[in-house]
């Protein structure tokens, strides 16, 4: 019987093979970064997928509630998110056909669409918060330390694509 063997550390070993140590190291970072985000949202969906969400939606319904009025024009919402407009607009439809979501006009301006959580919405987002809470965010898998200086340095990261990010919080 052999050993199972690390597909990525395999990978690694090919990359050097064919001459591009230079990238390897690089390539393992990329390649655990998505295989990581692959796990997490197998966590994710285990809790979200029994509520009808998706994460995306979710992020949607948990904006709108932290808003004062539970409401927010669509176009902030793709801003605040970080996703194209069609995805809102794609999350935002999907969340109105469930009763979550409706959409309505800012009386001071029509032109402006907003999206409004509704009560079963806010009672859904509550309760998937719970699960997530509970299920995933609270153990994520790593020690509280190393939380931190992953948070830190995929800060890091996105600061270097160009994404406004925060200062750490210790």
């Amino acid at each position: 019987m052999t050993a199972e063997r690390d597909p990525i550390a395999e990978a690694r070993s090919q990359w050097v093979g064919h001459g591009w140590e230079d990238a390897a190291d690089g390539m393992v970072m990329v390649t655990s970064l998505v295989r990581a985000q692959q796990l997490l949202m197998e966590r994710l969906d285990a809790v979200l997928r029994p509520l009808g969400l998706t994460f995306a939606r979710y992020e949607l319904l948990r904006l709108l509630s932290f808003t004062r009025t539970g409401a927010m024009p669509m176009s902030r919402l793709g801003s605040l998110l970080q996703v194209h407009p069609t995805s809102v607009t794609s999350a935002v439809d999907r969340l109105v056909a469930q009763g979550y979501v409706e959409r309505l006009r800012r009386e001071q301006d029509r032109r402006v669409v907003l999206a409004s959580i509704t009560p079963s919405g806010l009672e859904v987002v509550e309760q998937a918060t719970e699960g997530l809470n509970a299920e995933v965010f609270t153990s994520p898998g790593l020690t509280a330390q190393q939380v931190t200086d992953l948070a830190e340095l995929l800060g890091a990261l996105r600061a270097a694509a160009g994404d406004v990010v925060a200062q750490p919080i210790r």
